[in-house]
C-alpha cells in the first residue's frame, strides 16, 4: 500500500456510510521488514496471507458492526493525523480485502457477493494458470496430520545433530564428484537418451517428492501447518508440490529463510547419497537411477529452486532476506509507478515504496526477472519442440498469446479507457507511440558493430610429425629436442634385433633359392619357374626388412623445430611401430584453422569481413593479428584437430560412433588464415584458441530474425 497519497478522494462517499469489518477467523501476526512493523492477515479457510503497515491495521482494528467506515477512518485521523491512511488508501485497502474474503459486509446480499467473489477469484486462478501454463498446479490431498504422526521422528533430522550428519555426507560426496569428474561428464552425454528417459523421471519423482517433503517438515516443526500437496505439471511433466506458505506467518525470518531453503537442502543430502551409491556400483539399473538423481538435483537447483528470479524456492528466501515482500509484484508495480510518473505524467501515482534502496531493488529485480524469464522459457520451449514438436507449436502459441497478445491488449484498453489518464491521456498516447517508433529505430535503422567468433587450432605452414615406422628400441636421440634442425639430419636412432635376424634368414634364403635355380639350369629338362616365383618373393621381402632397418633412423624430412619433450627419457626403452615419437614444425610461418559453423556461413561468405584477431586459449590478453583468411569452399566434416572436439576438452560437437572424436556431428567451414612470423608464435603449434572476424554494421533486429530463421530450419526444417 502507498505510504503517501492525498487525503481526501472523490469516491469516498461510496464507502463512509456503510459497515464492514474483519471476518471472523481471520487470524493476525506482527512481522518486522527491514526494520519496519507490519501486520499479516491469514484466511485459515483458504490458506491465503496478506500484510498490511501499522497504519491500516490501526484503521482496520476500528472496523466494527456498529461503527461505519467513515467513523473508524475519522477516528483514527484524530487520533493520528500524521499516520492515518488517506482515503484513497482505505478504499483501495477495503477492495482488495473485500476480494480475498477478509472483510465481512452485515447485508443480506452478502453471501451473493461472497459466492461472486469467489468464482471471480476463481476466474483469476484460471487465468494465472494460463498465463503459467508451463507450471500449473493441481492439489491433490491434505498432507498435515501426516505430518503431525511422523514429525517426532523425522524432526530429529532438523537439529545440530542432522546438520552434522549432512555435513560430513555432502562432504564426501562432494569428494567423490572431485575424484570422477571425467566420468560423470562422460556420462552426462546419454542423460536426455530415450532409453534413459525413464529412469530420469523417476529419479526426479523421488528427489522432487523428498524436495516438498523437507520444506513441510520443517515448516510444520515451526507451528506451520500444510495442509495441501499436490501435482505440479512443470513444462507439462507431472511433479510434486506442497503449499508451505503458512511459514509467512512467522515472525523470525530465519525461520521463513529456512522453510523456504528446506527443500534444496534436502535434495543436496539426497544427491549426496546418491554420489556414493554411483561411486560404489557397477553400471546397472541402480546405478543409473543414482545418476539420475544426481542429475536432477543439480541441474533443478541451478536453473530453478535456487534462482531468485523464478517464483521458487530462491525466490521466496531472497525476499525475505531482502525484507521486501511480495517481491516480483512490488517489482511490477514499481516499474509501472515510474512509467506512469515520469512517462505519462500522473502526478497521483503512488510508488509501492518510498525507500531509495528498496526502490532500486525493486527496480533492478524486475528487469533482469523479466529477462531471465524469456531466456529460460525459450530454451525450454525449444527443447520441448526438440523431442515433441506439436506439443512445442502449441504451447509457442499459448505463450505467444498469453505473453504477447493479452499484454498488449490489455495495454491498449489501459491507455483507451484507464482513469488514471482522464487529465494525461494524449500525453501517454504520444508516449507510447514515440517509445514504440524509437524501438523500432533503434532496432530496425540504426547499425551496431558485428562479428562472430570460431574456434580453431594453430599450425605451421610447415610441419611433420616423427612416427616409428618400425619397432624397436631407442639407442640414440642425436638431435637434441627444442633445438633447430635441418633437412636429413638423424633425429632418433632405434635398433631392433630380430628385424636383424630376420634380414640375415632372408638373405640366406635368396642365395640357397638362387643355388638352386643356377644348378636346375645347368642341369637341364627342370621346370625352374616356381624357384624364380619364389625368389622374387624373397628378393622382396629383403628389401621390405631392408626399408623397416632403415625406418629405424628418424630423420628431419624439412627444416624446422625439433619438439619431443620426453624423448630423450625413453633412451632404451621400447617402441611399437606407429608411434608418434615428437613433430617438426617448421617456425617461419603459421596458420590458424578454424571451424566455422554453418549459422555463421552466411557471415562467412556473403557479408564483407574487416578484420580478424585471434586469442589463444589462457592468453585471452593476448591478440594476435589473422591475415589473408581463405575460406575453403564446400563443408567439411573432420576436425583439424581432436582438440577442438568435445572428446579432447573443445567446443565442437562430435558424432558419438567416433572413437577419435575427431569427426564433427555436424558440418562446418574451415578458414584458413596466416599468422605473422615472430618469436611469441613459436611455440604456437597445436595450441587452441578462437578467431574473432569483424564484419560491417548491422541492426539488431535483421540480425536476430536471421539467427531466429536459421534456427527454426537447423532444429525443424522450416
Amino acid at each position: 500500500m502507498a505510504d503517501a497519497t492525498s487525503t481526501f478522494s472523490e469516491s469516498w462517499y461510496r464507502v463512509s456510510s456503510q459497515k464492514v469489518y474483519i471476518r471472523e477467523g481471520v487470524r493476525i501476526r506482527r512481522q518486522n521488514f527491514r526494520g519496519e512493523r507490519w501486520h499479516v492477515l491469514e484466511n485459515p479457510f483458504n490458506n491465503e496471507y496478506f500484510r498490511i503497515r501499522p497504519e491500516a491495521y490501526a484503521f482496520l482494528a476500528r472496523l466494527s458492526p456498529d461503527r461505519t467506515v467513515g467513523e473508524a477512518w475519522q477516528e483514527c485521523l484524530d487520533e493520528n493525523p500524521d499516520t492515518a491512511p488517506g482515503q484513497e488508501q482505505v478504499i483501495q485497502l477495503l477492495a482488495q480485502l473485500y476480494l480475498a474474503n477478509l472483510l465481512h459486509y452485515d447485508s443480506a446480499s452478502d453471501a451473493s457477493e461472497l459466492f461472486s467473489r469467489y468464482k471471480k477469484r476463481r476466474e483469476r486462478e484460471l487465468r494465472a494458470k494460463l498465463v503459467n501454463i508451463m507450471f500449473m498446479r493441481f492439489p491433490l490431498f491434505d498432507p498435515d496430520r501426516f505430518l503431525v504422526r511422523t514429525l517426532p521422528s523425522i524432526g530429529r533430522l532438523f537439529s545440530l545433530w542432522g546438520l552434522l550428519l549432512w555435513t560430513v555426507v555432502v562432504g564426501y560426496g562432494l569428494k567423490l564428484v572431485a575424484d570422477n569428474f571425467g566420468a560423470l561428464r562422460e556420462e552426462s552425454q546419454s542423460v536426455l537418451t530415450p532409453e534413459n528417459l525413464p529412469l530420469l523421471y523417476v529419479g526426479m519423482i523421488l528427489i522432487k517428492t523428498l524436495h516438498e517433503f523437507g520444506h513441510a517438515y520443517v515448516c510444520r516443526k515451526f507451528g506451520g501447518e500444510v495442509h495441501v500437496m499436490g501435482v505440479m505439471l512443470m513444462i507439462f511433466t507431472p511433479v510434486p508440490y506442497v503449499d508451505a506458505t503458512s511459514s509467512w506467518s512467522f515472525r523470525e525470518r530465519w525461520k521463513r529463510i529456512l522453510v523456504g531453503g528446506a527443500g534444496m537442502i534436502v535434495e543436496v543430502f539426497i544427491a549426496a547419497i546418491a554420489t556414493v551409491v554411483w561411486a560404489k556400483t557397477s553400471p546397472g539399473v541402480l546405478h543409473n537411477l543414482a545418476y539420475n538423481m544426481m542429475f536432477v538435483a543439480s541441474v533443478s537447483t541451478v536453473i530453478f529452486n535456487i534462482n531468485p528470479l523464478l517464483r521458487f524456492d530462491g525466490y521466496y528466501m531472497l525476499s525475505d532476506w531482502l525484507g521486501i515482500p511480495n517481491l516480483s509484484q512490488r517489482a511490477n508495480k514499481q516499474l509501472r509507478y515510474l512509467s506512469e510518473r515520469f512517462l505519462f505524467g500522473i502526478r497521483k501515482a503512488q510508488p509501492p515504496t518510498t525507500h531509495r534502496k528498496e526502490a532500486s531493488w525493486l527496480v533492478t529485480y524486475g528487469i533482469t526477472s523479466g529477462i531471465y524469464r524469456v531466456i529460460v522459457f525459450g530454451g525450454i520451449l525449444l527443447a520441448i519442440g526438440d523431442h515433441f514438436f506439436i506439443i512445442g507449436l502449441i504451447m509457442a502459441a499459448v505463450c505467444f498469446v498469453s505473453w504477447v497478445t493479452v499484454p498488449c491488449w490489455k495495454f491498449l484498453k489501459y491507455l483507451a479507457s484507464d482513469p488514471k489518464l482522464d487529465r494525461t491521456r494524449p500525453r501517454a498516447i504520444a508516449v507510447s507511440c514515440a517509445i514504440a517508433l524509437l524501438l523500432i529505430v533503434f532496432f530496425q535503422f540504426i547499425p551496431f558493430p558485428s562479428h562472430f567468433r570460431a574456434p580453431g587450432i594453430v599450425q605451421a605452414q610447415t610441419w611433420s610429425e616423427a612416427i616409428t615406422v618400425s619397432a624397436g628400441v631407442i639407442e640414440e636421440v642425436p638431435s637434441k629436442p627444442g633445438s633447430r634442425v635441418r633437412k636429413g639430419d638423424l633425429l632418433a636412432r632405434m635398433s631392433n634385433r630380430e628385424l636383424e635376424l630376420e634380414l640375415q634368414q632372408a638373405q640366406a634364403a635368396v642365395a640357397e633359392t638362387d643355388a638352386r635355380i643356377r644348378q636346375s639350369t645347368s642341369g637341364g629338362g627342370v621346370d625352374v619357374k616356381p624357384l624364380q616365383q619364389r625368389l622374387a618373393a624373397l628378393t622382396n621381402r629383403v628389401e621390405k626388412l631392408r626399408s623397416d632397418l632403415n625406418g629405424l633412423s628418424l630423420v628431419a624430412r624439412h627444416d624446422g623445430l625439433w619438439v619431443a619433450p620426453e624423448l630423450q627419457d625413453a633412451k632404451g626403452r621400447f617402441v611399437a611401430k606407429g608411434v608418434r615419437l615428437g613433430l617438426l614444425a617448421d617456425p617461419s610461418s603459421f596458420q590458424f584453422i578454424a571451424t566455422v559453423p554453418q549459422e555463421d556461413g552466411d557471415a562467412l561468405f556473403a557479408r564483407r569481413i574487416l578484420g580478424g584477431e585471434i586469442r589463444m586459449r589462457g592468453e585471452a590478453g593476448d591478440v594476435i593479428k589473422a591475415e589473408n583468411w581463405k575460406p575453403i569452399p564446400g563443408a567439411q566434416r573432420i576436425l583439424p584437430s581432436p582438440a577442438l572436439g568435445w572428446r579432447g576438452g573443445g567446443e565442437v560437437p562430435v558424432a558419438m560412433d567416433d572413437p577419435n572424436g575427431q569427426r564433427a556431428a555436424e558440418p562446418f567451414f574451415e578458414v584458413r588464415a596466416d599468422l605473422a612470423a615472430s618469436e611469441e608464435a613459436l611455440l604456437l603449434h597445436g595450441r587452441s584458441g578462437r578467431i574473432r572476424f569483424q564484419l560491417e554494421s548491422e541492426p539488431l533486429l535483421p540480425r536476430a530474425v536471421r539467427r531466429l530463421r536459421q534456427l527454426l530450419q537447423k532444429r525443424y526444417q522450416l
